[in-house]
């Protein structure tokens, strides 16, 4: 349920109204933006009486919400959200570009890329140190001693680093890493997107191999209700029929996303040498 508040309501008038609200036992998500502040009301909503709370002078309309998702639903909060990686914006019409190595080789090798992103103009730079492979028998990155070479990157050049996390276990290892990327074989790995909302750090959440927007916003919804709204989406595209590509990039989703949600969509464009992705677009 949303509840739609006239023009210049008061602070006062506002807090009173949120606070019985949350006496009924509801969280409230509130977003203010220039015209209007719109209160986005997350639990049982069958305990409340909307004809008495739209009769109320500082109400001007209360909805119902069907979508399973409210904390990223752009009914709760109009405004396009804004994710700040230091003096990087991301959403909200910013453009932002990521790029870097599928995975992290040697120091030599992700400071001459990092130092390559750079000039390019690129504003964050990625690489894996912890690789999901569909091979048991494939390099699967260089783990902790990966993540510190990224270090040793951002030091170089001042790129803020995206890196993909695996594993609940690994998350006290990603303490000092600017965007946790949660890959599409994770997107649905429940416990791991929850202990991600209790982290104050942005979140690049993939979409899944064959999952839907839907399914996408509701992982999107774990995250956020456990506490962490810096999240971003990445449509990187879907299995088809096609036996030819691995992924067909489904930019409709794109639009679609933007109707739904106020996060940012991320667009993971692929450019291969020698078998491997080593570019992303934002």
């Amino acid at each position: 349920m949303i509840v739609v508040l006239k023009h210049n309501v008061s602070d006062t008038r506002k807090k009173q109204l949120i606070a019985w609200l949350e006496n009924l036992g509801l969280r409230i998500h509130v977003s203010d933006g220039e015209y209007q502040t719109v209160l986005g009301l997350i639990g049982d909503t069958t305990r409340v009486d909307m004809d008495l709370v739209a009769s109320l002078d500082i109400v001007d309309s209360v909805k119902r919400v069907t979508e399973p998702f409210k904390c990223c639903n752009r009914k709760f909060h109009p405004d396009d959200m804004v994710v700040e990686i230091g003096d990087v914006k991301v959403g909200g019409g910013h453009f932002a570009m990521i790029a870097g190595p599928c995975s992290v080789e040697s120091e030599e090798q992700i400071v001459t890329v990092a130092k390559a992103v750079k000039a390019s103009g690129a504003n964050l730079m990625r690489g894996g140190a912890f690789k999901p492979r569909t091979s048991p028998y494939d390099f699967a990155g260089l783990k902790a001693t990966g993540l510190e070479l990224l270090k040793i990157a951002r030091a170089e050049t001042g790129l803020p680093i995206v890196t993909e996390l695996m594993n609940i276990n690994d998350i006290p290892l990603f303490e000092d890493v600017d965007v946790i990327q949660v890959g599409a074989r994770n997107m649905q790995n429940f416990d791991l997107l929850r202990e991600l909302g209790k982290l104050d750090k942005p979140i690049l959440l993939k979409r899944g191999l064959a999952n839907t927007l839907k399914e996408l916003l509701m992982s999107a919804e774990y995250i956020m209700a456990s506490g962490n709204e810096r999240v971003m989406l990445c449509e990187r595209g879907i299995r088809t029929f096609s036996d030819y590509t691995r992924n067909t990039l489904d930019l409709s989703a794109v639009p679609m996303l933007h109707e739904l949600t106020h996060l940012p969509v991320i667009v993971r464009g692929r450019r291969r040498r020698g078998g491997r992705a080593h570019h992303r677009g934002a």
